[in-house]
């Protein structure tokens, strides 16, 4: 290669020394000749290319492990999720036992009072009974004393005084009776009482234990999601620093093939200026007429390059109206978004189907030229033109410090793009802040 572009060197050199010679005697003005830019060698593009190539398999080794990764975490929040309702059921019982064995100590408590409270009225009655029969024997006045019937007026005042005493002791007594009836009673209850608020609080040890249970489980697959978290998360740390270095390699093999480019334009350059001059000067020596040749740095879009730029804006403006999905969207159409754990993840775009803004361009190029997922990649995969010069279907970037997004542009100064997290692919003016200086040409 480098033979025959050294070959063409040699017979432009030639070529141009008579031209040169001949503008001279016509004309009386030289004309300048630029150096030739940098020409690299096959074997250092070759090399540049192989490592790109290396850390590209690298980039899809780590984003198989990091899918593999948020899979494994996807189940363990899904644990965690089911840990956390276990939890809550276990609170929700304890709370329940906790409840029931209150209500159940109230009980005893209220059984146990009323208890004491009859017993505590039997032993005053008792204690009254007791009093009586000593008073009645003391007086003389109890039933079967004879000095509780002297004194009597007469049998009728001698049976009412029977009478009177009969029933008055009968009465304590039956009184009596009623009462430890009713303290035999209460004792029972007080006895059942103390039996339920026994096997309440057996329940409420239990759901006690079924708590402690549960929360430790739940503190288990927290640790193990966040495990798998910061597992994750030094896995995409890694893949991003790949990703760069990759980046950095595919720029290396985009500079050297642009200066490849770049000296192969020159020698066409120059080729076209050889010629140019030497018909020039073949008209001159000849006094014939002609018209001036050579045309100006642009050239009109060919009939087939301009319905490949239709049908790619066609094929992004029937996708108006899609969620935004960071990480969404390929050859195909909308596809589900990623976790970026941060601003995307907050928006849910890993729920949705849809696209981000390489996604999208990929998409609408889909057929006519194979994009990366990857705005810096993209802004290297066609021709660069100055913004004043852009046109329909031509690529848009922005980032100064580093490209972070890019639109299609519509003409008019109106673009097409999948503009960020919570909004949705969208027609809007081009925004010039931050905008990168020359756009992005694919065909034409």
């Amino acid at each position: 290669m480098r033979a025959i572009l050294a070959a063409r060197v040699s017979r432009w050199t030639a070529a141009t020394t008579l031209a040169l010679a001949v503008a001279f005697g016509v004309a009386g003005t030289a004309v300048a000749v630029p150096p030739p830019p940098p020409n690299p060698s096959d074997s250092e593009i070759k090399a540049g290319q192989a490592e790109a190539n290396a850390k590209a398999g690298e980039v899809g080794q780590l984003t198989n492990q990091l899918a593999e990764a948020e899979s494994r975490l996807s189940d363990l929040q899904a644990q965690v999720e089911l840990k956390m309702e276990e939890a809550n059921k276990a609170l929700v019982d304890q709370q329940t036992a906790q409840d029931a064995a209150d209500q159940a100590q109230a009980d005893a408590d209220a059984a146990r009072r009323e208890s004491d409270a009859a017993a505590a009225q039997i032993e005053t009655a008792r204690q009254q009974l007791d009093g009586f029969i000593a008073g009645s024997y003391q007086q003389g006045s109890t039933i079967g004393s004879i000095s509780a019937y002297l004194g009597s007026s007469s049998p009728q005042d001698l049976l009412a005084r029977a009478q009177l005493l009969s029933s008055v002791s009968g009465s304590q007594l039956n009184a009596l009776e009623l009462m430890e009836q009713a303290q035999t009673d209460k004792s029972n209850k007080d006895a059942a009482a103390r039996a339920a608020l026994e096997r309440a609080r057996q329940k409420q040890a239990e759901a006690e234990q079924a708590r402690q249970a549960a929360d430790a489980a739940q503190a288990a697959a927290v640790r193990a999601q966040q495990n798998q978290a910061a597992q994750a998360a030094s896995l995409e740390a890694s893949r991003n620093s790949v990703e760069e270095q990759l980046y950095a390699a595919q720029q290396r093999v985009a500079g050297l093939q642009g200066q490849r480019q770049r000296y192969q334009d020159w020698l066409a350059q120059k080729q076209r200026e050889e010629e140019e001059q030497a018909r020039q000067a073949a008209l001159a020596a000849s006094k014939g007429s002609g018209g001036s040749g050579g045309g100006g740095s642009s050239r009109p879009v060919s009939g087939s390059a301009s319905s490949a730029v239709e049908r790619a804006i066609a094929r992004a403006m029937s996708q108006l109206g899609v969620p935004y999905a960071w990480g969404g969207g390929n050859a195909s159409g909308p596809t589900r978004g990623i976790r970026d754990g941060g601003v995307a993840d907050a928006y849910g775009d890993y729920r949705k189907i849809g696209f981000d803004c390489s996604g999208l361009m990929i998409y609408a190029y889909a057929g006519v030229v194979s994009l990366p997922h990857y705005s810096g990649y993209q802004y290297d995969a066609g021709r660069k033109v100055p913004l004043s010069q852009m046109r329909r279907g031509d690529l848009l970037f922005w980032g100064r410090s580093g490209i972070h997004h890019v639109a299609l542009y519509l003409g008019n100064g109106m673009m097409i793009e999948a503009p960020q997290s919570g909004l949705a692919v969208r027609v809007a003016p081009v925004r010039y802040g931050d905008i990168l200086p020359y756009a992005t040409r694919l065909v034409g």
